[in-house]
């Protein structure tokens, strides 16, 4: 399974009701951060543009070289980013276990 193919099933594994409430934000996948290399995700939202969350492969992938481990970082990753666009702030994910 590709990188991107575990960012697609994590997306795809979405409660139907969470899926439900995204509108207007796109999910792309990007090798690093040019300012901070070790970011495995980045929500960033800006008026009159759609949302946009980024998963970054390369960190991701150095730190969890076992696939089964990488699978579930991209999932937490994903999870994490999306809870930025739904609002949740980093005190909450963590309270959550999605730091």
């Amino acid at each position: 399974m590709t990188f991107d193919d575990h960012v697609r099933r994590a997306l795809d594994e979405l409660p139907r009701t969470l899926a439900k409430g995204l509108d207007n934000v796109a999910v792309v996948v990007a090798e690093e951060h040019p300012d901070d290399p070790d970011l495995f995700g980045l929500w960033e939202s800006a008026e009159y543009m759609p949302d946009k969350i980024t998963i970054f492969r390369k960190p991701l992938t150095e730190a969890f070289p076992d696939p089964d481990e990488l699978e579930e970082e991209i999932r937490i990753t994903v999870l994490h980013e999306l809870a930025h666009y739904f609002g949740i702030d980093e005190d909450r994910l963590d309270e959550l276990g999605y730091s």
